[in-house]
């Protein structure tokens, strides 16, 4: 019987079998690398360099950028590395800090997402008292706590099943390392139960969370459909069900793909879950939820006629 402790190397899912979808994988995976990087970079320079969005909302999107960019680079890139070398292999400790950091940022984006739910609803509901709940002060402190409270979660969980003793193989069936998919090589049932517990906890948070986005855009949609314009309650509307859509399809594959039982589980099902809940949400992020703000949108464009300006002019007084 082996354990954790002679283990170097796990095997990661191979997505594909054959060589031309190996490749195929490799530049769909780019493209989506590629499409998170551009837009939550250009989101992040938007925000920083524009003082008209130094809002509490930009803030909240300023850091949203960040965990997005997080969650994409802790597991599209290895998955890259993979199909294009025809390799699944990831180290023991590589994999330890790939469970780490994706748990960590994807915690602190369900808690980013609940609290930009909560900037709407005062922003909406509670115009009068917006600069009173959503001061710089507190704004940094909700941050500071989302931020906290993903580090504590990933920390708990991380520790605790690299912890265990493995004993089942090394072979991992997802295509990045999944707490689930590594309990399953466990050989303690002690351990075993302890980390399904504290996922049991997780899962209740999320709910919690979920309960309360749920609730305040209730309340936001019956204020915005006392506005007289119907011009007003088409962009409320077309604002909020997107972002609703996604916090649901976030929450409930996390849910579903942690929480499921083994009798019900495939490497098909379990592939479709973490990719809608690990690289879609962070991937349409910023399409959804910043992309369409206006105000976000006019200091893009002011950003880039003046990247493009600035570069005509070097150009020609360069010649």
């Amino acid at each position: 019987m082996s354990n954790s402790s002679s283990i170097s190397q796990f095997l990661l899912l191979a997505l594909a079998d054959r060589r031309e979808l190996q490749l195929l994988q490799f530049w769909l995976f780019l493209a989506i690398s590629l499409a998170a990087l551009l837009a939550n970079g250009l989101i992040l320079s938007a925000v920083a360099c524009d003082h008209h969005l130094h809002t509490p909302m930009g803030f909240f999107l300023l850091n949203l950028s960040l965990t997005d960019l997080g969650c994409i680079c802790t597991t599209v890139p290895k998955a890259m590395h993979n199909s294009l070398w025809n390799t699944t292999t990831i180290s023991y400790r590589g994999c330890a800090a790939q469970a780490f950091f994706f748990l960590f940022f994807i915690s602190a984006e369900f808690s980013l997402l609940t609290i930009m739910c909560y900037d709407r609803y005062v922003a909406i509901c509670k115009p009068l008292h917006y600069g009173t709940l959503l001061g710089s002060r507190a704004c940094a402190h909700m941050a500071a706590a989302a931020w906290a409270t993903g580090f504590l979660n990933s920390l708990l969980h991380t520790a605790n099943t690299f912890s265990l003793p493995l004993c089942q193989g090394n072979a991992l069936g997802q295509f990045f390392c999944e707490i689930p998919h590594i309990l399953k090589l466990s050989c303690s049932h002690s351990g075993y139960f302890r980390e399904i517990g504290l996922m049991v906890v997780s899962a209740f948070l999320v709910l919690v969370c979920f309960v309360f986005i749920v609730f305040s855009y209730v309340q936001i949609f019956r204020a915005v459909l006392r506005i007289p314009s119907q011009q007003g309650r088409h962009k409320a509307f077309s604002t909020c069900l997107p972002h609703l859509a996604v916090v649901s399809l976030f929450s409930s594959t996390a849910i579903f793909a942690n929480l499921k039982s083994p009798s019900i589980s495939s490497p098909s099902l379990d592939l479709a879950l973490s990719l809608l809940y690990s690289v879609v949400p962070p991937t349409l992020n910023p399409f959804i939820y910043s992309l369409r703000n206006q105000d976000l949108k006019d200091a893009l464009r002011k950003m880039m006629t003046g990247c493009f300006s600035g570069a005509i002019k070097w150009l020609f007084s360069g010649a």
